[in-house]
């Protein structure tokens, strides 16, 4: 399992030492049409399609993750009549898988077509971690809706970001939220953090162990899995020889359901809490997790009716008739959002000539997306100059029902924090 994970860290480096290269886009200022732009110009022939990048987990586990986002984007297409400026729209996406890899070969692929300027994704910061300096290279602008590691807004985070801002909170707000909650609310006074060595998972684990520290409380280990493992019973018996009071594991669905039936089964575990994060929101996690998954907490941002925007509820109507069921996950609004942001920043932004064809310029439309402020069906969006575009909104909800066919955000799981 460490020798996987060792494999797994120096692919990422690989794949993210590449990206690092790309740190500046590589086009020189150009004229076309009514347009002069420093990045470039892309001309839209009359009739043709505006194209919409997106990169998204849509195979694999966490699949829910990533339908649930592009299904928040075609929605906010639809309520437009997928046509804008007299152009139909398509949105063409990629499946990043939720990886290192699988962000850098989306990001490429998306890169190399000459008619995006817009890409929206990823849903997982192991993917967008490589993909957005990709992108970027070629004067694309990257919205994510689901990738929360704080690495890609903070201050320090290097030019080849400059392109990236996103439609979530930061980690940064949520590991504060989660250690707050693991300390006054399940009353640890230990914990052990668990990782699978994703760009989500560690630097959550690492922002809440900080300020659990700093509340007093003591983090007796940090143990890594990878997403793949399947006998969890090792590290499990090594937890439970140190007796913690919390067991945090912000990972992903396979892994994190293995953990979870199998904590069962380990003698030591029988009054250690368990908290999990904000990717297990999917029905397929109940569905992987069987009995256990009851009585069991996930620490996510609120999405409650009355704490999302006001919108939100003809939204959710709207997502039942075209999808013959509820959201599946939670970050539907977060890139409902994202694309009403591109969507405000062309219309500022492109001309038309007198024959019908369309011009965007790639800086001005960069400059134009990370000037918009809207109230979303997320709430407030409004970005900074490191492209965080949302505020956070705390809440923990728990899994009352291992019936998958239940699964419905807000009543299994039901918000009990706060």
């Amino acid at each position: 399992m460490i020798f996987a994970i060792v494999r797994r860290c120096l692919a990422r480096a690989t794949v993210v030492g590449l990206a690092l290269l790309l740190a500046h886009p590589v086009f020189a200022a150009q004229t076309l049409g009514p347009v002069t732009d420093d990045l470039g110009v892309v001309k839209i022939p009359k009739g043709a399609p505006i194209i919409i990048g997106a990169y998204w987990v849509i195979s694999g586990a966490d699949t829910a993750m990533g339908i649930d986002s592009k299904r928040g984007a075609e929605l906010a297409f639809k309520n437009i009549g997928d046509k804008l400026l007299g152009h139909p729209i398509k949105l063409t996406v990629e499946d990043d898988l939720c990886s290192a890899e699988g962000g850098q070969t989306a990001a490429t692929k998306l890169a190399s077509n000459p008619q995006i300027f817009i890409v929206l994704g990823g849903a997982c910061s192991s993917a967008a971690t490589p993909a957005a300096p990709i992108l970027w290279q070629q004067g694309i602008t990257n919205i994510c809706n689901a990738c929360s590691a704080p690495s890609l807004t903070a201050p320090d985070r290097g030019a080849q970001y400059d392109g990236f801002g996103r439609t979530i909170a930061s980690d940064i707000d949520q590991g504060a939220s989660d250690a707050k909650y693991m300390s006054e609310v399940m009353k640890a006074k230990t914990i052990v953090a668990v990782h699978d060595g994703s760009a989500y998972a560690q630097q959550l684990a690492v922002v809440a162990a900080k300020n659990f520290t700093a509340m007093g409380g003591k983090v007796l280990s940090t143990e890594a899995v990878a997403p793949t493992d399947v006998d969890m019973h090792p590290v499990l018996t090594k937890i439970a020889a140190e007796k913690p009071d919390v067991i945090y594991m912000p990972i992903f669905v396979a892994a994190a359901a293995q953990m979870l039936r199998q904590s069962k089964e380990v003698s030591g575990l029988e009054h250690t809490g368990i908290l999990g994060g904000g990717s297990l929101m999917a029905a397929e996690f109940i569905e992987a997790s069987g009995p256990a998954v009851a009585g069991f907490h996930i620490a996510y941002p609120d999405v409650s009716v009355d704490t999302m925007g006001k919108g939100y509820p003809a939204f959710v109507a709207e997502y039942k008739k075209v999808y013959s069921e509820a959201p599946i996950s939670g970050y539907h609004a977060n890139a409902y959002d994202a694309a009403e942001m591109a969507v405000t920043a062309i219309k500022k932004v492109a001309k038309t000539d007198k024959d019908g064809n369309l011009y965007i310029g790639k800086k001005a439309f960069h400059d134009a997306v990370f000037a918009v402020k809207f109230d979303g069906l997320s709430g407030p969006i409004g970005c900074d100059t490191h492209g965080q575009c949302a505020k956070f909104k705390p809440a923990v909800y728990e899994f009352i029902s291992a019936d998958p066919k239940t699964f419905s955000i807000g009543k299994n799981p039901k918000k009990v924090w706060p």
